[in-house]
């Protein structure tokens, strides 16, 4: 009986800079108000906010994207959004740093932050080819309404050939292209983060993403489905809007 030789793989080539696609880091940051604020003063407030938005806005003028949503009312551990989208991961960092220092700093408080990053998807579009290369960005569309959750897939799911993945992906495109009010951001966290994938839906029609959904069940994907809570639903408005909705 004879064995098999195995032979070594050839190593990866590392990229050099020039060859790299720059990709975006996605921070979805969520913010919890502390009831203090409330007792302050309406001249303190007015002060704590502006300052507070007048940092978003300086990382805005240097080209970060940043979209602010309100979820006062929505859910109980979370009041306000920022979805931001830098090229640098430092960025992200040293604006945090600004807002602490802010008077409305101090008394909005982190309390949950999935951190991912723009990708190129492994799946092709059949439907929609031409819109293949257009996933490897986050564009945020101007939508009322974001849906976030972070998403984990089995292991088995990843053990699977790549043609039958492929295969059950294309049941899953084509349902959701059944509901073009509904835009899908997909994002990876693979070592980064805790979960694999954060997913944020953009529509101005909730009960389409909410029919989506319920569709999404019934595909051969959703069997390899090992999580997707919490989910998180966002009001899109101007900074001014958001921060108002805090009291």
């Amino acid at each position: 009986m004879q064995h098999k030789t195995y032979k070594s793989p050839e190593p990866v080539t590392p990229k050099t800079p020039e060859e790299r696609i720059p990709r975006q880091f996605i921070s979805f940051a969520f913010y919890k108000l502390d009831p203090a604020w409330r007792h302050l003063s309406e001249e303190e407030k007015a002060k704590g906010r502006q300052e507070w938005i007048d940092v978003v806005h300086k990382y805005q003028e240097n080209e970060m994207i940043v979209r602010s949503f309100s979820l006062v009312g929505i859910r109980a551990d979370h009041d306000i959004l920022l979805w931001r989208i830098d090229y640098k991961i430092e960025n992200l960092q040293q604006m945090q740093a600004e807002l602490y220092n802010t008077g409305l700093g101090k008394y909005l408080l982190p309390s949950l932050h999935y951190l991912s990053m723009s990708k190129r998807s492994t799946y092709v579009d059949k439907i929609n080819p031409a819109h293949d290369h257009k996933r490897s960005l986050v564009q945020p569309a101007r939508r009322k309404y974001l849906f976030v959750y972070p998403f984990v897939k089995t292991r088995e799911w990843y053990l699977l050939h790549e043609a039958t993945r492929q295969g059950i992906m294309d049941e899953h495109i084509t349902e959701g292209m059944k509901f073009p009010t509904v835009k899908l951001n997909t994002t990876y966290s693979f070592g980064i983060d805790d979960q694999d994938f954060v997913v944020a839906f953009e529509t101005d029609y909730p009960e389409d993403f909410v029919d989506l959904l319920m569709k999404m069940r019934e595909t051969d994907a959703s069997r390899y489905t090992l999580r997707d809570t919490p989910f998180h639903t966002c009001i899109q408005g101007t900074l001014d809007e958001t921060v108002a909705t805090l009291g």
